[in-house]
């Protein structure tokens, strides 16, 4: 990969992850667009079918004009667009584009818990709250996003009076919940309206987490995905990538890597999860080939894994680290469950009865989504045997979702305990 050309004072990595969430077709991608210059829908469905799919990425370099006064000094163009100043770089961030389909909701709970901060994304011509407004609100609380900003988007397309209706409705659906104090930006992602004020509060209410470089490096794997070009000669072939989010630590070009849970395998007529060590070939974050990475913004890993390993989002779910250093793989989970009182993202209000056993439950831990079928119950302790397994350590919150008519619903969230 070609190496692009360093700003100054401007790190080659972006130093944050901000998720973009919301009811489907609300405009996520293509505010996206506007602040990055990146359509993220590039799947072929989702060209399709104008919704988002798979997690989607860009990178966006936030500026500040030093001559300018209040929100019209922020932009992402590097001269001013109101003085034609040399604009000055704040911060480089990873948009994380998650899906809003109600189908896609494990997707977008994946997503979540890479995100550092997010973008509530709530249409002004349409009723407030829609039911995946609910569910993405209330997931984001329980995976423990603070940060969030909602933006009333689509302001071209009502009155003024219809606008202020909708902001009401938008504050009134906020009461309760841990974002009751969230600023709200009304925004024309289509016309560019508004964006600077949007920029100038991300700038003011999501800050730059801290991280520790000192520990043991820990990947969550969102993405894997093979990047050779059908009828590519084999001799120019290259291994299979991962993408995700470096929690902690610092990973390095040349480092050796352990993947968990693994590959499937069949061993004395049995099926068995094996982890996978591999090499780092190189290392890719913010659009510029790196040598070392460390714990901020969306990465990409360049393996020398066979690409059949990783196509199609294979490994997505995984946890990457030192080999013998990663958290332990589950196939039966123990959870402390605290259920919720309703069932988010139905039209109707509907009570959360309380878990069956034999019952099919979706389960988000780390990145990864899996089914857990429910073999124990006890008092506010269930235990689940999975489908996949799931690597993640004790105490590490799990969304519950079950399924209602034809879809999963989030019903609340447990921790992994041991015994």
């Amino acid at each position: 990969m070609a190496k692009k050309k360093k700003e100054e004072n401007l790190p080659e990595q972006p130093v944050l992850n901000i998720g973009m969430v919301g009811h489907v077709d609300h405009g996520k991608t293509t505010l996206l667009e506007r602040l990055s210059g990146k359509w993220t829908d590039t799947h072929s469905e989702e060209l399709k079918r104008g919704i988002t799919i798979r997690l989607g990425y860009a990178d966006v370099v936030f500026r500040k004009c030093p001559k300018c006064e209040g929100a019209k000094a922020f932009t992402t163009k590097e001269k001013c667009p109101a003085c034609s100043s040399e604009a000055i770089p704040l911060r480089k961030a990873s948009f994380v584009d998650a899906p809003g389909h109600e189908s896609l909701m494990a997707t977008m709970l994946a997503g979540a818990t890479i995100m550092d901060g997010a973008l509530l994304l709530v249409a002004a011509n349409e009723s407030c709250p829609q039911p995946q407004t609910r569910e993405h609100l209330m997931a984001l609380e329980i995976i423990g996003v603070k940060n969030v900003i909602v933006v009333q988007n689509k302001i071209d397309l009502v009155s003024e009076e219809q606008a202020l209706k909708n902001y009401e409705q938008i504050k009134n659906s906020l009461k309760g919940t841990a974002y009751e104090n969230a600023p709200i930006i009304p925004i024309s992602a289509q016309h560019r309206v508004g964006l600077d004020f949007l920029m100038q509060a991300i700038d003011t209410y999501i800050p730059t987490p801290s991280r520790d470089s000192n520990k043991d490096p820990l990947m969550l794997v969102a993405r894997s995905f093979d990047i050779n070009k059908p009828g590519i000669a084999p001799d120019k072939l290259v291994g299979g990538v991962l993408g995700g989010s470096l929690r902690q630590g610092i990973l390095n070009a040349g480092d050796i890597i352990e993947i968990r849970p693994g590959r499937n395998v069949v061993e004395k007529n049995q099926q068995v999860w094996k982890p996978i060590l591999t090499k780092i070939v190189s290392l890719n974050s913010g659009g510029y080939s790196l040598e070392q990475v460390g714990p901020s913004g969306s990465i990409g890993i360049l393996t020398s894994l066979d690409p059949s390993v990783v196509k199609s989002d294979q490994l997505t779910g995984s946890l990457v680290g030192p080999p013998g250093k990663l958290p332990k793989v589950w196939n039966d989970l123990i959870l402390n469950v605290h259920l919720l009182q309703r069932v988010v993202g139905t039209q109707e209000e509907l009570n959360v009865d309380p878990i069956k056993m034999s019952e099919p439950l979706m389960l988000n831990a780390n990145s990864a989504a899996t089914v857990g079928i429910v073999v124990e119950l006890r008092k506010n302790r269930i235990k689940c045997r999975l489908k996949l397994p799931v690597c993640a350590d004790i105490g590490s919150r799990v969304t519950i979702s079950r399924r209602i008519g034809n879809r999963f619903r989030l019903i609340g969230y447990g921790e992994i305990v041991e015994k």
